[in-house]
């Protein structure tokens, strides 16, 4: 009627290491396919925003297009939207670089 302990166990001792592998393999699959590629696109956002320069036509990330006139201090972009009407932005909140300027020699 009730189940004894000894029929209850599992039968076999290759239950260690065994169970594990289908954990490993879903980590690594996910590391493939998620977290890798997300490191890669912020480590070129990263490099993008920081080879910003004067006269870089940029977009933000809440659709604004300008001009680059000042990168400043403590992470801040001065950028001008339309003539004569200037914002900042946070770097960080530059999606897209257009237009890149070359460096003057």
């Amino acid at each position: 009627m009730f189940v004894t302990p000894a029929y209850a166990q599992a039968a076999g001792g290759a239950g260690g290491i065994t169970s594990f592998i289908p954990l490993i393999l879903i980590f690594a699959i996910m590391y493939f396919l998620m977290i890798r590629p997300q490191q890669k696109k912020a480590k070129e956002h990263r490099a993008m925003v920081d080879a910003l320069r004067k006269g870089d036509r940029i977009i933000t990330a809440g659709g604004l297009m300008g001009k680059v006139t000042k990168v400043g201090p403590d992470n801040e972009v001065e950028v001008e939207i339309a003539t004569g009407v200037k914002v900042k932005v946070v770097q960080q909140t530059i999606q897209t670089v257009l237009n890149k300027t070359e460096p003057a020699k």
